[in-house]
């Protein structure tokens, strides 16, 4: 059983580590901010909800799981207000659009 944890937990990690991989690619490679603001902000989210389950299934007391959950909500909170307010400065600066 004990092995079973182990695994799922660190393909769940690797996979979280993935998705940090292909934001940050996304944000080098689209073209426009608003590109690159949808592909930081859903990787980024899809990460950290794939890095923490597999964190909390090497969690040794109740506290670690409380201080993960603490992280989780101020990361979903703070990461969805920066992308609001960066989205809003660009469209207020009326920042270039990248159309095909």
């Amino acid at each position: 059983m004990d092995l079973v944890l182990t695994l799922l937990s660190w393909s769940l990690l690797l996979c979280g580590a993935f998705f940090f991989i292909a934001g940050t690619v996304g944000l080098l490679r689209f073209p426009d901010i608003y590109c690159r603001l949808h592909a930081v902000t859903k990787a980024d989210t899809l990460g950290l909800g794939l890095l923490l389950p597999g964190l909390a299934l090497q969690a040794d007391s109740p506290d670690r799981l409380g201080t993960l959950l603490l992280v989780w909500l101020l990361v979903m909170g703070s990461g969805a207000t920066a992308c609001q307010m960066l989205a809003r400065y660009a469209r207020e600066t009326e920042a270039p659009v990248d159309d095909p």
